[in-house]
């Protein structure tokens, strides 16, 4: 491993990686995790330390910000953060990593696939990975990443695109930010961050459910998600941002009850401007109030919803964070 550029902290939060077992289940603490990478030892200035010892699909969203704020707090002291994390929910938590992290010290998530008692684990070869990254100057100033099967991927591009295969991680429609491989970083793009990173919420408690449009619908899951009471709305458009007319009518009804995230549901999502004319159309989409967020999977959009209306931030800065 290259000599680190800063020294770097491990916070474990369970998942596959901290597993073992016929069928996987919760087994190392962060002392036995690093146990099983020898390599780690020689690592100058390493800590670590266990926030959580849970299966990601247990994480709540009181637990993800307990991360964040342990991560950044890491991270303002000038150390590099690794935080080993479930697959299920790694994405939403990398994703309130960046929006709230505004300074240069790398934040990185890893996992793994299969238990450390399977045969091929990758568990050990991406924590690795992650603590290189961390440590890098190459990375300075690219903020929350996901390091997985090699590969690192940014915070707000990275999907879990494979539910059983190693290489469980990927950009659609971006592509990785660069690689590690021999303990050394090669990065080939810098992450799009936006200007100003939000302030630490209190807490995440707002309503924030994800409404897709599909097949013959007709707006009722926006107006149920209003009558439910909803804080803020993730909508899930069709193709490059279109929906019927119903579905338009619905969505302006909703955009101006509560802020309303636009994605889109391809996975190299884009929210056009003019190719198309009809009635729900992407310019009518772009008018109806609703914030374009088209770059995001909607379950990271949700994530930046609750952060922004957690901290209480101005309608101009939540569509930043959105779409910078």
């Amino acid at each position: 491993m290259a000599h680190p550029a800063r020294p770097v902290t491990i916070l474990s939060t369970g998942g596959t990686i901290a597993m073992a077992g016929a069928r996987a289940t919760p087994a190392l603490d962060v002392d036995a995790l690093l146990a099983t990478i020898p390599a780690l030892a020689d690592v100058p200035g390493l800590r670590a330390r266990g926030l959580f010892a849970l299966p990601g699909a247990h994480l709540s969203t009181a637990d993800a910000l307990t991360i964040a704020r342990s991560a950044l707090a890491e991270a303002q002291s000038g150390r590099g953060v690794v935080i080993t994390h479930g697959t299920d929910t790694l994405e939403e938590t990398a994703v309130l990593c960046d929006v709230l992290h505004g300074g240069f010290e790398p934040i990185v998530l890893t996992g793994a696939i299969r238990p450390s008692s399977a045969a091929g684990a990758d568990g050990p070869a991406n924590l690795l990975d992650a603590v290189a990254a961390a440590g890098a100057a190459a990375c300075a100033g690219i903020g929350a990443v996901v390091v997985f099967g090699g590969e690192l991927h940014a915070a707000r591009a990275v999907r879990k695109v494979a539910s059983l295969s190693p290489a469980a991680f990927g950009s659609p429609g971006r592509g990785p930010l660069g690689t590690v491989a021999e303990g050394r970083v090669r990065m080939m793009a810098t992450p799009a961050r936006q200007v100003d990173a939000l302030s630490m919420p209190a807490a995440l408690d707002a309503r924030v459910p994800i409404v897709p449009t599909y097949l013959g619908d007709d707006g009722a899951g926006l107006r149920a998600a209003l009558r439910d009471g909803a804080d803020a709305i993730v909508f899930v458009a069709f193709g490059a941002g279109h929906v019927s007319p119903p579905v338009l009518a619905a969505l302006r009804e909703a955009a101006a009850a509560v802020p309303v995230a636009l994605t889109v549901r391809p996975e190299h999502g884009v929210l056009a401007h003019e190719t198309y004319g009809f009635e729900g159309a992407e310019g009518d989409l772009r008018a109806s109030g609703a914030l374009p967020a088209a770059a995001l999977s909607p379950q990271a959009a949700r994530m930046v919803l609750l952060a922004g209306l957690g901290s209480d931030c101005a309608r101009a800065a939540l569509a930043s964070a959105l779409d910078p």
